[in-house]
């Protein structure tokens, strides 16, 4: 597949806006960085963050192919669209990134979904289908990645979790507990590359503005935290990459919550009860 390069004024979709990037050359010896989400919110606004300069190729996964394909044309990226919600997706999208790129020098996690309600109301389905994008689908991909990374002793992994994970939300059971794994499992893995110059980091994002609560199916209605834009976690997530970060929060305040409920879980939930 042949990799679309961006004219001046191609539109990119950033999380419901249009950006207009012009996009250099990019070298073939350049690193290479496989995108998952790719096609919309916080995984469109990483693919555009690391094509700015022109020192990373960019591959970009996502189910919605039309716009995946301007996300590939406004960033010079190459678009293998396709469904995580599978083994055999995963393994199709790393044999493709690998044949077209050469090898996976970045692996940045950034598909997910959601659901909200009541757990009781929720169907076994939309649980299936949660824990196999948002957990499953990060954990066969970086298991397929990794040895690569390891046999060059090179490479960085950034699962982009959330705030969701690190404190619990009220009518998000699944979801929290799905990106709480995550973090979990970033945690242990980095145990492991200890003496590896592999690198893995989380970057845990607050209320986003991007379409995923529209098709979680119930939109964002609360006052404050006020939503951040999908630039800024691209920019978070550039920085993890650049300053080796093993973990970003944004906003920054974000730590806060999450460390009380660490320290202090009793407390923590008395105040989200109160207040939340």
């Amino acid at each position: 597949m042949e990799a679309a390069r961006a004219s001046a004024g191609s539109p990119l979709p950033h999380g419901g806006h249009v950006v207009a990037r012009r996009t250099p050359a990019v070298p073939t010896d350049a690193p290479v960085a496989l995108i998952t989400g790719a096609s919309s919110g916080i995984g469109a606004a990483v693919a555009a963050r690391f094509a700015e300069g022109g020192a990373w190729r960019v591959v970009l996964n996502g189910r919605d192919r039309t716009r995946l394909d301007q996300v590939a044309t406004a960033t010079g990226g190459i678009a293998v669209p396709g469904d995580l919600g599978d083994r055999d997706g995963c393994r199709r999208l790393v044999e493709s990134a690998v044949e077209l790129g050469g090898r996976v020098d970045l692996l940045v996690a950034a598909a997910g979904i959601g659901w909200a309600g009541p757990f009781t109301d929720m169907p076994a389905a939309a649980i299936d289908e949660v824990l196999a994008v948002d957990l499953a689908a990060v954990v066969h991909l970086v298991r397929l990645v990794l040895p690569q990374m390891l046999r060059r002793d090179a490479g960085h992994l950034v699962l982009v979790g959330s705030i969701a994970g690190a404190v619990g939300v009220r009518q998000e059971a699944v979801y929290s507990a799905a990106k709480a794994a995550l973090t979990t499992f970033a945690d242990s893995l980095r145990y492991e590359l200890l003496g590896s110059r592999v690198r893995i980091s989380t970057v845990l994002p607050g209320v986003v503005q991007t379409p995923f609560f529209a098709r979680r199916g119930a939109l964002y209605q609360r006052s404050r935290p006020r939503p951040v834009t999908p630039g800024r976690v691209a920019d978070a997530v550039w920085d993890a990459v650049a300053h080796d970060r093993s973990e970003a929060f944004v906003p920054g305040w974000l730590r806060f919550p999450a460390r009380l409920n660490g320290a202090a879980p009793s407390l923590f939930r008395q105040l989200a009860a109160r207040f939340g």
